[in-house]
C-alpha cells in the first residue's frame, strides 16, 4: 500500500481537499494498487519535519494557501525535494514548491509569496494579471517532459480552483537553469506547470488535476503519481 501524505491544513469546505483522496483511490483502482491519504496539518512540520513525513511514500502540497505555518509547508516540500519523495504541487502547492526551491537550492533566502508579505523585496509569486477561478483553460505542455509523458499529450485543458497568484515570470530563467524547469505554459503564454529535471517526481501546477474527480475520471498525472509512489517501494524493498 501506497502512503500518501496531504501537506494542508484541512478544511472540509474546500472543494479540492475533498477531491484530492477520491482523485488518489481512482488512480489507485485504475494500476491495481492500494493507497492511503493522511492529512498533515502545516504546523506539524515546523520542526522535525523528517520524523512526521518519514512514513510516506508520496507527499502532496495540496491547494488553500495561506497555510496555517507557511514554514512547515515548505519544510514538507524540502523533504520531498530532497529525499527523492514523489511529490505533487497543485495550485497552493505549485506556489510554495517555488519558493522553497528559490530559498533552499539557490539561496534566495529573501524569496516570498505576495499573499502573505505583500511587501516583501523578493517577491516570486505575485498577483495574477487575470482571474482564473473556477475555469478551464487550455495549456501547451513542453515536449519530453515527466508532464508530458505522463499526459500523453502536449495539449490540455485543466481547471482552476480559487487561484489569484502565480510565479513572476522575471525568475522563470534563474530557476529553470538550476533545474527546475517550465514544463506547461498557458494560451498567454504563462507559465502554469514546473518540474525538477533532477528528481524521480517533482511536479507542480498553477491548476488542480485533482477536479477530475469529481467527473470520476482517472486522471493522468495523478495517475503517473501514484506509480512513482508504487515504483518507489519497489525500489526500498528491493535487496
Amino acid at each position: 500500500m501506497a502512503r500518501v501524505g496531504l501537506i494542508g491544513d484541512y478544511n472540509g469546505q474546500v472543494k479540492a481537499h475533498i477531491a484530492i483522496p477520491r482523485a488518489l483511490r481512482l488512480a489507485a483502482d485504475e494500476l491495481g494498487c492500494e493507497v492511503e491519504a493522511a492529512w498533515i496539518a502545516t504546523p506539524e512540520l515546523e520542526r522535525d519535519p523528517g520524523r512526521r513525513l518519514a512514513e510516506f511514500d508520496a507527499l502532496w502540497c495540496v491547494p488553500a494557501s495561506p497555510y496555517a505555518s507557511m514554514e512547515g509547508a515548505l519544510n514538507g516540500i524540502r523533504f520531498a525535494r530532497e529525499h527523492g519523495v514523489p511529490f505533487l504541487g497543485s495550485c497552493g502547492g505549485f506556489q510554495h514548491m517555488i519558493i522553497e526551491f528559490a530559498r533552499n537550492a539557490l539561496r534566495l533566502e529573501e524569496a516570498d509569496h505576495a499573499e502573505t508579505n505583500p511587501a516583501g523585496s523578493m517577491l516570486l509569486v505575485a498577483p495574477l494579471s487575470c482571474v482564473v477561478s473556477e475555469r478551464s483553460f487550455r495549456f501547451r505542455l513542453v515536449p519530453d517532459t515527466l508532464a508530458a509523458k505522463s499526459y500523453g499529450s502536449l495539449e490540455i485543458e485543466e481547471q482552476y480552483g480559487t487561484c489569484n497568484y502565480g510565479l513572476v515570470k522575471d525568475f522563470a530563467p534563474r530557476l529553470d537553469q538550476a533545474g527546475l524547469r517550465i514544463a506547461g505554459r498557458d494560451e498567454d503564454g504563462e507559465i502554469r506547470v514546473m518540474e525538477l529535471s533532477s528528481h524521480p517526481f517533482f511536479v507542480g501546477t498553477l491548476f488542480q488535476p485533482e477536479r477530475s474527480a469529481f467527473a470520476e475520471r482517472v486522471h493522468p498525472l495523478i495517475k503517473a503519481y501514484v506509480q512513482a509512489a508504487s515504483s518507489r517501494i519497489r525500489e526500498l524493498l528491493s535487496p
